[in-house]
């Protein structure tokens, strides 16, 4: 069932329109897209808020919401992509939210953590994301003027982990 849940979504999201990257330029708020992966309800339950996108094509690949009103942005070397995948089901206690919550601090990023720029996937020339200490790239397509379908994809990993992005305000940054 889950291969078919992945084919299912990828088909769904390579049906979509392509983005350009300046497109992309602002903050999003972030949702996974149930498809069988096993990152699916990991970051929910670390109080994932999304993506921000800078006018210099450099993101903050992972942020975080550490109370209302205050994102903090996590540097994403500090967690290791195959260890999450291979314990995501831990990822998904009270435990880990708990912990995640008090190492916050330590992960912030310093800086940016990706670079925002055209790539090609299946064919198709669209907006992505590619972690700049991490084996991971991030595509974009469009669901509508406000709503962005990622697709993470990890070196190595046959299976890819869907998200939705919203833009949060319409003015860009």
């Amino acid at each position: 069932m889950r291969g078919d849940q992945q084919k299912e979504v990828a088909t769904w999201f390579r049906s979509l329109a392509p983005v350009r990257p300046e497109e992309m330029i602002g903050l999003w708020r972030g949702a996974g897209i149930p498809s069988g992966h096993p990152l699916d309800g990991v970051l929910e339950n670390l109080d994932w808020f999304g993506k921000r996108f800078h006018p210099d094509m450099r993101a903050d690949a992972l942020l975080f919401q550490e109370r209302p009103g205050r994102l903090v942005p996590i540097e994403p070397v500090y967690i290791p992509i195959g260890l999450a995948i291979k314990f995501s089901s831990f990822g998904r206690t009270f435990v880990a939210r708990n912990l995640f919550s008090h190492l916050q601090k330590m992960f912030r990023a310093r800086g940016t953590t990706a670079s925002l720029r055209l790539q090609v996937d299946d064919g198709v020339k669209t907006a992505a994301m590619v972690y700049d200490r991490q084996p991971i790239v991030d595509y974009f397509r469009r669901v509508d003027r406000d709503e962005i379908a990622g697709m993470m994809c990890v070196q190595g990993d046959t299976r890819s982990y869907f998200f939705k992005l919203r833009r949060v305000n319409s003015q860009r940054d």
